[in-house]
């Protein structure tokens, strides 16, 4: 790995991937972009595209690290009948929208010529097969949204980068302001940890993995 970019830098897993990154490659070989330091909405298209735009690629890894659980004040609903319009566009705003935005402008980022990586923050709670405990609906549908765009990315970026590895990742219960109030009886484990975890599975990943869905501890999460 040469260099890196951090979409989401400002947030707790963002932050500590970022740190990570910059341990391994140098400060000046990792670039990072988020809403609180350089005004990226990455449910603006117009922002997502300029603040792109200005990245001078090729970065042998992308990660992209936002997403949201309460979104707009909208806490995860415990059944059916308390989901709302709002709530659900909000979750997918965020979720679902704005990656699939960063991927339509980042891709074209990664080099042609060589392994090349770009990771999304999924979570388990979006897996439909894995879900046994119902609830949390806008949210679960917001994550198995996203891991659909992420697999249907993955298959347009064999064609034209055969190298490179597109997936979904899902970094365990993180103590961080996002998980605090929802953390309840699961362990949790530090975003330094989980910077550690998640990069440890990028590392042993292969082109033929990319379309995939993991945990932090490299095992597969069925869709």
């Amino acid at each position: 790995m040469q260099r890196a970019l951090v979409i989401g830098s400002s947030g707790g897993i963002g932050g500590a991937l970022t740190d990570a990154l910059r341990t391994r490659l140098g400060a000046g070989l990792v670039a990072t972009l988020s809403r609180r330091d350089d005004g990226l909405d990455i449910t603006s298209e117009t922002a997502v595209k300029d603040c792109l735009s200005r990245q001078e690629g090729p970065f042998d890894l992308i990660f992209l690290a936002t997403g949201g659980l309460e979104v707009a004040g909208h806490p995860p609903e415990k059944a059916l009948r308390e989901v709302t319009p709002a709530a659900l566009r909000a979750q997918f705003d965020l979720n679902t929208l704005g990656p699939a935005l960063v991927m339509k402008h980042a891709l074209p980022l990664l080099p042609k010529d060589r392994r090349a990586v770009f990771a999304a923050l999924s979570a388990r709670v979006g897996s439909i097969g894995d879900n046994r405990l119902g609830g949390w609906h806008s949210y679960r549908a917001s994550k198995a949204a996203l891991n659909q765009i992420l697999r249907g990315a993955a298959i347009e970026l064999r064609r034209s980068h055969p190298q490179a590895i597109c997936l979904a990742l899902h970094p365990g219960t993180v103590a961080t302001p996002l998980t605090r109030a929802y953390a309840s009886r699961h362990p949790t484990v530090a975003p330094e940890d989980a910077a550690r975890n998640l990069l440890t599975v990028v590392d042993g990943l292969a082109p033929d993995d990319s379309g995939g869905f993991f945990d932090w501890a490299g095992k597969t999460i069925p869709w």
